[in-house]
């Protein structure tokens, strides 16, 4: 099926979450066709699946996910609305996604007649110091004062399949307005390899809001994202914020008019870090 779906994932609604485009036989398309499908729908990502040789009884893909300009070499809510859309043709449960970044199992559950829930399992994270001077840059590109931070959250780069720098409002409406320069902050992000940036406010002990700058890849801004959500909780349990076990919530979209929610569970002895949401078809 080369015709590509239109999912949309982190909510139970088509007016909610991340769209992500779906080419579920990718088999006979090369990487600029697969470019320009993604250029065309114009999501912030889209998913190429081809089947992987596997084992009997798993069920086995590669996975490519583009951009309207590049391939990354992870996406986290194109990894969930691709899984649902596969459960929806082929049952419920396991997955494995062979990705760029890496082997990323996916559960699918929940009943006929529900939105269906996908929990992946991100390759193994890690955080990463970032330069004083790179922080001062991505803070003149988003035009936030250095005051306007969250000072018990440190900036870091975290990595759960693709790199992130995290940087932390001090309130809530801080988080709310954005309204960055394009072009100094994507050359700041090629520079640092990153994907997006994960801005983020703490609401409680377990709950964040979140916002993610994607100018690298085309689009002002990422609705819901998967693979920052997976990066932002092994940064959580890795400075000592959360403990080794716990679920998290985050809220995304809302200030974009397309409200989503994440699960992130971390689980002890495990550093892979899960992020879990629903998805449903766009008509």
């Amino acid at each position: 099926m080369t015709t590509p779906l239109r999912y949309t994932a982190f909510a139970t609604t088509p007016a909610g979450g991340n769209p992500a485009g779906i080419v579920l036989d990718a088999s006979g398309l090369d990487d600029d066709g697969m470019l320009r499908i993604a250029a065309d729908l114009g999501y912030s990502e889209s998913a190429f699946v081809t089947p992987a040789p596997a084992p009997a009884g798993d069920r086995a893909y590669h996975v490519r996910y583009f951009s309207p300009k590049a391939e990354v070499p992870f996406c986290g809510h194109a990894t969930v609305a691709t899984a649902v859309a596969l459960a929806e043709r082929h049952g419920t449960g396991d997955f494995l996604f062979h990705t760029r970044a890496g082997e990323v199992p996916v559960t699918v559950e929940g009943a006929p007649g529900t939105p269906l829930r996908a929990t992946l399992t991100s390759v193994a994270p890690h955080v990463e110091d970032v330069r004083a001077q790179d922080v001062t840059e991505a803070l003149a590109a988003l035009d936030w004062p250095a005051a306007d931070l969250d000072p018990a959250f440190p900036p870091r780069i975290a990595y759960a399949g693709a790199r992130h720098l995290v940087l932390a409002a001090g309130s809530r409406e801080r988080l709310a307005d954005l309204d960055y320069d394009m072009d100094r902050l994507t050359a700041l992000m090629h520079r640092l390899d990153l994907a997006t940036v994960q801005l983020v406010w703490r609401e409680s002990a377990s709950v964040f809001h979140v916002r993610d700058p994607f100018p690298v890849g085309g689009v002002v801004e990422d609705p819901a994202t998967g693979a920052a959500a997976a990066a932002f909780g092994a940064y959580l349990r890795t400075l000592g914020f959360v403990p080794e076990a716990s679920v998290l919530t985050l809220h995304q979209g809302a200030d974009m008019g397309r409200p989503g929610e994440l699960t992130v569970t971390l689980v002890a002895g495990d550093a892979r870090v899960r992020v879990s949401g629903t998805a449903v078809p766009i008509a």
